[in-house]
């Protein structure tokens, strides 16, 4: 299973308010990214989702 769908198995299991909080700091400009904004990053696509990814692996949240 590769990350991105590591991410979105965690992310639907959330409940909704939670997904709201931070839940990594990124170095700058990004900064704080919380659930919803990473699953917009990585649904898109971009360049940030997959620091976001890594990192998330890395602290084995996904």
């Amino acid at each position: 299973m590769d990350l991105k769908q590591q991410f979105l198995k965690v992310y639907s299991t959330l409940p909704l308010g939670i997904r709201k909080e931070i839940v990594i700091v990124l170095d700058a400009p990004v900064g704080p990214v919380s659930w919803e904004a990473a699953y917009l990053e990585v649904e898109n696509r971009t360049a940030v989702s997959e620091v976001i990814l890594t990192k998330l692996h890395e602290l084995q949240i996904i």
